[in-house]
């Protein structure tokens, strides 16, 4: 047993130091040199330690911060709002008392594999709601993900239908039910969900790209896919010579890895205060009594 044990525990190290090789890498390209990496290529340790793509990208510090002010009260608005509904309607579709369970199911799952695509998202957004050029056209696209609907639904089927009877008969309205009973029992469930929400909010660049024109609500990732952009741009279509800059120092891949730590930092922070319940949430209603 202490040697089925330690192998277990020797296997999940080994993993674990696979997992964190790569975003060792990230970090050590960020702090390196383009000519070291062309020259030397990849290494875990930087040859010539520098933070030129740092200075690159925050020369604009302002510009940094309304980013990440954008992304912060999208993320946590977006993933409270989304959350909410989504916990809601899963609840619903939980209940085996609730008639158009089924079709509200089949319904949700088929948006699942199928969609509108583009273009009437553009219109609604653009024409009708006239939401653009705001958060809420940040935020509204994701509000409901049939996904998540789904995976809270199994969850909050576990949750007995007994107690649920036993709070009716004590005068409990469904409100109270769901706020005062259902939710604290589905705080793995919530936490999990959550987690997923909060990172389709963090790092999407595709609605901003969309909807957003006012340079006050531009959010951090479509701010840093801009920047590489004009990054990528500047390198290959300035011919070395033609202007007083060396091109072979320019930032573009230390940059591009500079930017993915700039862009990931707040979400491994936050992770680790989710991690308790995450483990919970996805196993919770995986298997079935």
């Amino acid at each position: 047993m202490t040697l089925a044990r330690g192998l277990i525990h020797g296997w999940f190290i080994i993993f674990s130091i696979f997992c964190m090789v790569p975003l060792l890498y990230v970090i050590s390209i960020s702090f390196s040199t383009e000519s070291d990496i062309a020259k030397e290529g990849y290494s875990l340790i930087p040859k010539t330690f520098t933070t030129f793509a740092y200075d690159y990208l925050l020369q604009s510090p302002k510009q940094l911060i309304t980013g990440y002010s954008v992304s912060i009260s999208v993320t946590v608005l977006g993933t409270a709002l989304s959350l909410l509904i989504t916990a809601m309607l899963a609840y619903a579709l939980s209940r085996k008392d609730f008639s158009g369970a089924n079709a509200l199911s089949f319904i949700i799952f088929f948006t699942l594999l199928f969609n509108g695509g583009l273009v009437p998202w553009y219109i609604l957004i653009k024409k009708y709601l006239h939401i653009d050029n705001s958060l809420l056209a940040l935020i509204l696209p994701y509000v409901i993900m049939p996904w998540h609907v789904l995976l809270m639904r199994g969850f909050l089927s576990e949750i007995p239908s007994a107690l649920i009877e036993s709070a009716k008969i004590d005068g409990a309205k469904e409100w109270r039910i769901f706020f005062q009973i259902i939710l604290p029992l589905a705080k793995p469930a919530m936490a999990t969900v959550g987690l997923f929400i909060a990172f389709i909010y963090w790092n999407d660049w595709w609605l901003a790209l969309l909807y957003i024109d006012n340079e006050k609500l531009v959010p951090l990732q479509y701010m840093l896919y801009r920047i590489m952009n004009n990054i990528q741009y500047l390198s290959s279509h300035i011919k070395p010579g033609t202007v007083n800059i060396d091109i072979s120092q320019f930032p573009n891949e230390t940059a591009r890895m500079a930017i993915a730590i700039l862009a990931a930092g707040p979400i491994l922070i936050v992770f680790p205060f989710f991690q308790k319940y995450f483990v919970k949430g996805l196993t919770v209603g995986a298997v079935k009594g």
